[in-house]
């Protein structure tokens, strides 16, 4: 069930309060940063998040929320690097892998972003969004084949395919066997980033 602007701006007014009743609070800078990111404001979250890292390091959840925030404002080497700092403290987080495997994906490192969607796949093998993004990353390096299969995984477990890649996947079919780019929607930046 979707909540309604009202419900949101609630939460969003309760976070500010704790954040203003408490401002040396990591978990209050990061409730309202996440709160943020959830509805779209992306920089305000981003800030957020990085006051709480400011007071608290090691918090990992706040690492990946800020690697999430920097990949929808099309940050992706600051993606990257905020997961990173998540995995050096936690190493067994699917979900950072999984951001740095978006990340690889838009700097068309088919490479990188196979290694990590592999990784997700050994810490979730039931990841349908893990299975096509190994297919994205398989159809990027040349290899249709294989990439057909993780497809098949993906959509057996829910997921929905992007029209453009299954697309580029009939076309690869039709013309032989050399790699096509990835092709994927991506993020939108938030609109207070296009004014900036």
């Amino acid at each position: 069930m979707k909540k309604s602007a009202n419900t949101h701006q609630i939460e969003l007014n309760r976070r500010k309060e704790a954040v203003a009743n408490n401002p040396g609070s990591p978990d209050a800078h990061f409730k309202l940063g996440t709160a943020l990111i959830q509805v779209g404001f992306l920089s305000e979250g981003q800030a957020s998040l990085e006051k709480a890292l400011e007071l608290d390091p090691d918090r990992v959840d706040a690492w990946v929320n800020l690697g999430g925030a920097r990949l929808g404002r099309w940050d992706f080497v600051g993606c990257i690097e905020a997961n990173q700092q998540a995995l050096d403290r936690k190493p067994e987080l699917m979900r950072a892998y999984f951001n740095q495997g978006l990340a690889y994906m838009y700097l068309g490192d088919a490479e990188k972003m196979h290694a990590c969607f592999e990784r997700v796949l050994q810490l979730e093998p039931a990841s349908a969004g893990g299975h096509y993004h190994m297919a994205v990353a398989l159809q990027a390096r040349g290899q249709s084949e294989q990439a057909k299969v993780f497809l098949a995984r993906a959509t057996g477990l829910g997921y929905s395919p992007d029209p453009n890649f299954l697309k580029a996947m009939e076309q690869e079919a039709e013309k032989g066997s050399s790699p096509v780019q990835i092709l994927e929607v991506g993020p939108e930046p938030d609109k207070q980033d296009e004014e900036e």
